[in-house]
């Protein structure tokens, strides 16, 4: 479909004129004195999502002029193709249909497809849950990408609805020093191995799952049809491996929205086909959300647009995402791919270079471990990086002291983000630590925080596995909002391959009797001597 770039758009010119006269001095502190009402007028309730938008470096006005540029480029048309299955995964020529994997029985897309994989796939977990007849205790995932980090995102986060005796284990890096600690602790006739790769040929699952099958056969196990299973759509590749039982999935689901799939089945076999499905739920229930909430209060395009906003008017080019929760600690590294690879771009949709950023960096540490590492920056640093926290009302353990110190952290480092510390104040206070050689003054200066600095936070009530799903697909759409906005394809990863090709050269030279560098840079020729001297 066309598309028009967001900088040719009146709502652009808007949003810089109106940064310029307000945006780019406007302090929070006095912005909470002058609106008595801000906490609320910046407040939005998604499905099992409560979002706190108010500590932003925005005001009504830039809200209602992003809305203004999400229309003038034609999110809601580019949004409604998404869901109708046309293929906006323009230089693959896909549809991009991973909200059809949730969608009720009868209600999607490919339903009849969609709902016989699902099924076929939950009987298949129960199965496997049934340790006494199955005999596992033990499953190991080997995948990469998007097979990998969904899922070893999601079971640490619903651990409070995880089979007991069944160990989960996830190996996805190419250097044997993650696997080999794994098989360590294994025995063959109680482990499952989920081999998760669309084409059965991605290197380094595939490298991984050769080191798993002959670790089998050297321990003395006797049955891979049994041990083994594939979430792919090769199945003569699977079964040259000697796997028989495979979940397939189709070429409109990505690698990073495919944990809905068949990619899921280690969700499935940690938590149960009852809560797997309710993550299920809490997608779908957020698709809907966003596919017919207006924009003023539309969670995921909110968020996408506040993203922009301080990409291209602000230039922040980092945000750091701190959940308070512990089973949220692998929700970082998930979001990174998310967000970085797909919209990690330097062209439009028509291939033309961009004049503007795109995706900022993405990264965090679960609090509160962050505040003892990063969170000086987050204060005291000399970039201003937007923060997003996430806290959960209701935890799963019974410690509510521990709880209630969790959250007073975590609404506390948004409040001194925001509040900061004068100098002044700083004067007033006793600092034990601070050296007796040094000055009242310059003590204090070191101990001045410059506040005004952005935050959001996102409240659930408890992480379930709807809650979870709700989260994640929130994410998801939030993603596509702000890819929709910069007019690029956030559905393809062509930065992925060009490594990968120069590593299949390089490989041969590398296993090779004798050093050939001929052909390579100077650098790259030197490294390669080295690792072969």
């Amino acid at each position: 479909m066309d598309f028009k770039r967001c900088d040719t758009t009146i709502a652009w010119a808007a949003l810089q004129g109106h940064y310029e006269a307000h945006g780019r001095d406007l302090d929070l502190r006095e912005a909470f004195t002058r609106e008595t009402q801000r906490f609320e007028a910046f407040a939005v309730q998604a499905p099992e999502v409560f979002a706190d938008l108010s500590k932003n470096r925005w005001d009504l006005k830039t809200r209602k002029l992003l809305i203004e540029l999400a229309r003038e480029v034609d999110l809601e048309a580019r949004r409604d193709a998404m869901f109708a299955g046309a293929p906006i995964n323009t230089t693959e020529g896909r549809a991009v249909l991973h909200t059809a994997l949730r969608a009720p029985r009868g209600e999607g897309p490919f339903s009849d497809e969609v709902h016989g994989v699902l099924d076929r796939m939950l009987d298949f977990a129960e199965q496997v849950r049934d340790s006494t007849a199955s005999g596992i205790h033990h499953v190991v995932n080997i995948g990469i990408g998007g097979s990998d980090l969904g899922p070893q995102m999601v079971v640490p986060a619903l651990d409070a609805y995880a089979h007991p005796g069944i160990t989960m284990h996830f190996v996805s890096n190419v250097d044997g020093h993650d696997i080999t600690p794994v098989l360590r602790r294994l025995k063959p006739q109680n482990t499952l191995f989920i081999i998760a790769s669309k084409t059965f040929t991605t290197q380094e699952t595939m490298a991984n799952a050769a080191v798993a099958r002959q670790w089998f056969l050297d321990q003395g196990g006797t049955d891979i049809g049994r041990h083994f299973v594939g979430a792919t759509t090769n199945l003569a590749a699977a079964a040259a491996f000697g796997i028989h039982t495979t979940f397939g999935f189709w070429d409109w689901v990505g690698g990073r929205n495919s944990l809905w799939s068949a990619i899921g089945l280690p969700i499935a076999i940690a938590v149960g086909s009852e809560h797997f499905r309710a993550l299920l739920a809490g997608a779908h229930a957020m698709d809907r959300h966003f596919a017919m909430a207006p924009l003023e209060a539309n969670l995921p395009a909110l968020l996408g647009l506040l993203d922009v906003w301080y990409r291209n008017f602000h230039h922040f080019t980092s945000r750091s995402v701190a959940p308070y929760h512990q089973g949220l600690k692998r929700l970082p590294a998930y979001l990174q791919q998310l967000e970085m690879e797909s919209n990690g771009k330097c062209v439009d949709l028509d291939g033309q270079p961009l004049p503007y950023g795109t995706s900022p960096v993405v990264w965090g540490e679960p609090g509160t471990n962050g505040q003892h590492a990063y969170f000086q920056m987050l204060h005291q640093g000399t970039d201003v990086i937007p923060v997003e926290f996430i806290a959960v009302k209701h935890p799963t353990h019974p410690h509510a002291d521990l709880h209630a110190k969790a959250m007073a952290n975590c609404l506390a480092q948004s409040q001194a983000l925001m509040l900061g510390k004068s100098t002044e104040a700083a004067l007033g206070e006793r600092a034990p630590t601070a050296s007796a050689a040094l000055g009242a003054l310059t003590v204090a200066r070191h101990r001045t925080f410059p506040g005004n600095r952005p935050s959001t936070t996102l409240l659930l009530d408890q992480l379930t596995p709807r809650a979870m799903g709700a989260l994640i697909a929130l994410y998801e759409h939030r993603v596509f909002t702000s890819g929709a906005v910069w007019g690029i394809n956030s559905f393809d990863q062509w930065g992925v391959e060009l490594g990968k090709a120069l590593a299949s050269d390089l490989l041969p030279r590398l296993t090779a009797a004798t050093v050939d560098g001929s052909g390579l840079d100077a650098s790259t020729a030197g490294l390669l001597a080295r690792l072969k001297a």
